[in-house]
């Protein structure tokens, strides 16, 4: 992977801008003596900007077969995300569009407005056949651009009139920007709303997920949404080994006291460009301890940094692996929380209507 290098980005996630030869697009790698001249000459080059292009695709619902995951389709409204977690799974999304899974995927952002008029197409189809639909499985629906776009909103108010069920997962407290309809939603058992919780330390989190919420204003949102009645899952994810696994027990203590009654886990995964991305961001942050990071990582992985395959990729297996599980078994059990899904209603589906008058029946 060629890439442009900087000691320090500071308020990113990823450290450079690195691009993908999975493709086999051609590579742009900037000449250090160039960039030392021009730096000479102008100074530091300026602070990364984010830029938003708006996408008009021809569909909005994307399905899957995969055995790992329990749902079949997912709404994906950006691409990209400006939370810049440097962990995300979802950076190689963005290889694919000769962009850098680095850099680029959190300075340089898709949004989808006609996401809702397309989903109301979709479910309006005569061989429309309703299952959950998850939200926030690639990039975060409530990410810093929602605010402007309110793409996120407009789906949820279709999937309301729909009566259609959705499942939303944010590291983001703009969550409870849509309580109003989520409350609505909840109300007829279609929805349940994940927030993921990493660490407890701000400053770690600051380093980790620099444009997301801070811990605290997640496990506030999460009271909320539960003080609301809407079902609320605490993800302790993703648990990265001698980094954040620290926090697994106060983290679900913490989510007790906001009254959450549903917990799971995730461990780190770092398929294609993230594993590299990730060891960049060791030797920035932590490189007194990226060895055994690392070694952690790939003990649980079959000895890769990612293993991709079916029934593997969502299952970590070994010793560290089972000590995770245990921990957060007996954890749980203290704090009262069950590792429980929320099963939501498909009955009272009703295909919406598309030409902007309400359906009577």
């Amino acid at each position: 992977m060629g890439h442009t290098r900087d000691p320090i980005v500071r308020g990113r996630g990823a450290q450079s801008s690195a691009r993908s030869e999975r493709f086999d697009l051609p590579q742009r790698e900037v000449d250090d003596d160039w960039r030392e001249a021009m730096r000479m000459l102008d100074g530091d080059p300026p602070k990364l900007r984010t830029t938003v292009t708006e996408e008009r695709p021809k569909s909005i619902l994307t399905f899957n077969q995969s055995p790992d995951i329990g749902f079949d389709r997912s709404i994906n409204a950006y691409r990209g995300c400006e939370h810049g977690c440097v962990y995300c799974f979802a950076r190689p999304t963005h290889a694919f569009h000769d962009l850098s899974p680095g850099l680029d995927f959190e300075t340089q952002l898709f949004a989808k407005p006609d996401a809702a008029r397309l989903l109301r197409e979709t479910l309006a189809r005569p061989k429309y056949i309703p299952a959950p639909i998850a939200m926030g499985t690639n990039t975060d629906p409530y990410q810093p651009i929602e605010a402007r776009y309110r793409i996120t909103r407009q789906v949820l108010e279709v999937c309301l009139e729909a009566r259609h069920p959705v499942m939303i997962t944010t590291k983001s407290d703009r969550v409870l920007h849509d309580l109003d309809v989520l409350k609505e939603l909840a109300a007829c058992g279609l929805v349940a709303v994940s927030i993921s919780v990493t660490t407890l330390d701000p400053k770690l989190s600051g380093k980790l997920e620099p444009r997301a919420a801070s811990p605290g204003k997640r496990l506030a949102a999460l009271a909320k949404l539960v003080e609301a009645g809407v079902p609320a899952h605490c993800s302790v994810a993703p648990v990265i080994p001698a980094i954040t696994d620290c926090f697994m027990e106060e983290i679900l203590a913490e989510a007790a006291k906001a009254g959450v009654t549903s917990a799971g886990w995730i461990m780190l995964r770092l398929p294609h460009e993230v594993a590299p991305l990730f060891r960049e961001w060791l030797d920035v942050h932590y490189p007194d301890r990226a060895s055994k990071v690392m070694g952690i990582v790939q003990s649980v992985r079959g000895g890769k940094d990612n293993d991709s395959r079916f029934f593997h990729r969502m299952r970590p297996s070994g010793v560290w692996a089972e000590l995770f599980r245990t921990r957060f078994r007996i954890a749980c059990k203290r704090a009262g929380i069950a590792k429980q899904r929320f099963n939501l209603d498909c009955s009272q589906f009703r295909p919406p209507s598309t030409n902007g008058q309400l359906s009577l029946w």
